[in-house]
């Protein structure tokens, strides 16, 4: 039998058809959406020059949203591990940033790639201790790992305990060079974040990495090195939020345990991509927007709005897992940051 099947695939014939064929990985659709990107980034370049300081903040704040939430997908879409606990890379980040530019004089700019060390540093030693849990109990686990820092950091007198620290060290830089240097950083950051997870996601990789998001086991039985892929996507993913962290808390200018280590950094991932849609580019994209707008216009409303957004979390988890962007490709065949390939057959000269 398969002697028949080689003889069937290498005839004439099937050989004209792979001869005429082609690879197709970009779409209008995807040019369309990555050269809007590409403009939005620079017009976030320019905005210290055209913008308010209060557009300016939004679009930080937003900008880190999508960051958390695009490695929280990678980790949760792709490698399978569900973690409750990425604040604790997001608080250990921005508190190493603010040491290192308040305590020993580095530029506080520059401190922000130095501080990524410490996180990628922290990952390792977290992966190892958790990496033998399932499902809920690396859940759990990661929660815990955060709250054991947030402690720590609480009762540490190095970083004024819990009264937090302020980067007084940017008041020696204008209002404009420090618009200028955060929306610089934004930048960087939305390009090793999401574009370096479509980069990823294209690559030989990055077919490992969906193969082990549809069923790992199979995945491991074709050559997948599935515990070693989910180890590195870990601290990747551990690298990116904390790059998110040091730059929303440089942007705020202070940081306390409650608030860099706090448990509504989950929260806000969750919501994000199962609202967006896991395991996709898109999703992250467009369920940071949504909650980024809701926050604006309806935190008002207090326990309310936490409800109606957990509610319409759970509809999505229970009717629609695979988000807005799973609904849209329903009916639309137009992504914007297409991972996948397509064997397109060309036509000939006769029209066969």
């Amino acid at each position: 039998m398969n002697h028949t099947i080689l003889e069937s695939a290498t005839d004439e014939p099937t050989a004209r058809v792979f001869a005429s064929a082609r690879v197709k990985r970009h779409t209008t659709s995807s040019r369309v959406a990555q050269t809007i990107a590409l403009l939005i980034l620079v017009a976030m370049l320019a905005m210290p020059w055209w913008a308010g300081s209060g557009s300016i903040r939004w679009a930080i704040e937003l900008s880190c949203l999508i960051a958390i939430a695009q490695m929280w997908n990678l980790l949760a879409g792709y490698a399978g591990l569900v973690s409750v606990g990425q604040q604790a890379f997001i608080g250990a980040s921005a508190y190493f940033m603010f040491v290192l530019a308040s305590n020993f004089g580095i530029n506080p700019f520059l401190a922000v790639g130095l501080c990524l060390i410490l996180p990628a540093l922290l990952a390792v030693p977290t992966y190892g201790l958790l990496h033998r849990l399932d499902g809920p109990y690396f859940s759990i686990g990661t929660w815990v790992v955060a709250e054991a820092l947030r402690l720590l950091t609480s009762n540490l007198d190095y970083v004024n305990a819990g009264a937090g620290l302020t980067l007084r060290v940017l008041a020696k830089y204008s209002l404009h060079e420090r618009e200028v240097a955060v929306v610089t950083l934004c930048v960087i950051m939305l390009l090793v974040t999401v574009g370096g997870s479509y980069w990823l996601l294209r690559s030989r990789h990055g077919l490992a990495l969906t193969a082990m998001r549809d069923n790992p086991v199979a995945a491991e039985s074709q050559g997948v090195n599935v515990k070693r892929l989910r180890f590195l996507i870990f601290v990747a993913a551990a690298v990116g939020t904390g790059l998110a962290g040091a730059i929303y808390y440089m942007a705020q200018l202070r940081i306390t345990p409650s608030s860099g280590y706090d448990p509504n950094w989950a929260s806000i991932c969750i919501f994000i991509v199962m609202v967006g849609g896991i395991g996709s580019i898109e999703g992250p994209i467009i369920g940071a927007l949504i909650y980024f707008f809701a926050d604006r216009y309806f935190s008002q409303y207090g326990a309310v709005y936490m409800v109606v957004l957990g509610m319409l979390t759970l509809f999505m988890a229970l009717y629609a897992r695979s988000g807005i962007w799973g609904l849209y490709c329903r009916f639309f065949d137009a992504p914007w940051f297409p991972v996948g390939r397509k064997l397109i057959r060309q036509s000939s000269d006769k029209g066969t």
